[in-house]
């Protein structure tokens, strides 16, 4: 298994696409076990396509796509602007309050810091806040989106890992709102040193914030309505999805009246690409996957990490500094898709709550994504702010250290992030 691991590694510095560098990689293992019939990799990849629960992340994807084309989008950041525009560096905190509220409707950090870089960046340079700033504001907001649901890549650990889909979207909630909630005091001590003055001198009135609110309400309502379904039975996550789809359609065509049918085909043309990806992706893995189950390197891992400690502490944390190395090389779909199998075995062993290791796993792995020297959305907000890595980290290490205290409080305040989701599906 190692020339395995050795050849994906060389594929992924070449250059060559992430989802086929993994399936040839993984061709490689069943040539070198001649025992092994050679059609396996042909029907795992079939079979990888036919799990009725991985159907929610298409239909989430379209949801989405759907939502971000009926108008919400558009209100939301009016009400933002109207919730934190009063605050010091006020786009830098509308764009905070924007990502949480989007968080359910984009369900993807590098989509999310992709439009609001573009629909907010240029306001942001025209304040006077510096370029490596308003891309450090852009990227850390992005992770928030990871946590409110329906979060792609918390249905991804879910459907691999067999835990309660519904339990990780509830779980997500605080740390998501608890993210916002400090990156926008981080913002507020680097706007006073920096001297960045608020967007509105004036602050909201109560009818202005009813007026507003109401005409969001259908956003709001958006992942209530899934935790509801899920907690009461009304609907499995995949069934979720659909209801996603029909919601974002009834919204735009019935509610809001924007949703028109050229809108629809290009929200089809745009989900048709990204599902795509996704798909090959998650297909191609299961080949890679096979060859870890067959050589058993999950228990062998498992053994290794539980025979350093027991503590569940101790085991996370390490299992943590591992995460955030390997999240620097690689994208965090791919790490969930590959790594869920083999780190659930080791927190089941020592103890820590499946769903409580989910929130922090896939938050750990997210923060990859801005950090070299594979960051997606490192990239792309330094590419739209024409701005260095050294720039962009120099003037948002505030944010970059709440980041950290969100991180450590899930670790070590469980609680944190099982509060919703025992209150609202009980205790397991």
């Amino acid at each position: 298994m190692t020339e395995v691991f050795i050849a994906f590694f060389l594929f992924m510095l070449m250059g060559m696409p992430v989802a086929f560098a993994i399936g040839i990689s993984g061709m490689m293992f069943f040539m070198q076990q001649p025992t092994l019939p050679s059609t396996i990799p042909a029907q795992l990849v079939l079979t990888q396509t036919q799990s009725f629960m991985l159907l929610a992340i298409p239909l989430f994807v379209f949801a989405g796509n759907l939502l971000n084309e009926t108008g919400i989008t558009h209100r939301l950041m009016r009400l933002s602007s109207m919730l934190a525009g009063h605050l010091r560096a006020g786009l830098a905190q509308v764009n905070m309050v924007l990502a949480a509220t989007l968080g359910g409707i984009t369900s993807s950090a590098i989509a999310d810091a992709t439009m609001l870089g573009r629909v907010l960046g240029p306001g942001m340079l025209e304040k006077g806040y510096s370029r490596g700033f308003c891309a450090g504001v852009i990227a850390f907001s992005s992770l928030i989106t990871t946590m409110i649901p329906p979060g792609i890549g918390l249905v991804l650990y879910g459907s691999i890992g067999e835990v309660s889909i519904g339990r990780l979207f509830a779980a997500g909630l605080v740390p998501g709102l608890l993210m916002t909630v400090l990156y926008m005091v981080a913002i507020e001590i680097t706007a006073r040193k920096q001297g960045y003055e608020p967007e509105r001198t004036e602050r909201i009135t109560l009818k202005e914030l009813v007026t507003t609110s109401l005409d969001c309400i259908w956003a709001f309502l958006f992942p209530v309505l899934l935790i509801v379904g899920l907690r009461f039975g009304l609907f499995t996550p995949s069934e979720a999805g659909a209801f996603a789809v029909a919601y974002a359609v009834t919204i735009g065509v019935f509610v809001y009246r924007e949703f028109t049918w050229e809108k629809f085909v290009r929200t089809l043309e745009d989900t048709v690409v990204d599902i795509g990806m996704v798909m090959l992706l998650i297909s191609l893995s299961a080949i890679f996957s096979y060859g870890l189950t067959w050589e058993q390197l999950p228990q062998a891992f498992a053994e290794l990490i539980v025979g350093i400690s027991g503590d569940p502490w101790l085991v996370m944390l390490i299992i943590v500094a591992m995460l955030l190395v390997v999240g620097m090389f690689m994208d965090s779909t791919v790490l969930i898709l590959l790594l869920t199998a083999i780190l659930i075995p080791i927190a089941r062993a020592v103890g820590i709550d499946l769903v409580h290791f989910g929130i922090v796993m896939v938050l750990t792995l997210t923060i990859g994504l801005l950090t070299p020297p594979v960051g997606v959305v490192m990239f792309i907000v330094c590419s739209i702010f024409n701005c260095s890595i050294v720039e962009m980290y120099r003037d948002s290490w505030w944010l970059l250290l709440a980041t950290l205290i969100v991180v450590l409080g899930c670790i070590f305040f469980p609680q944190i992030v099982l509060f919703v989701p025992d209150m609202i599906f009980g205790k397991q």
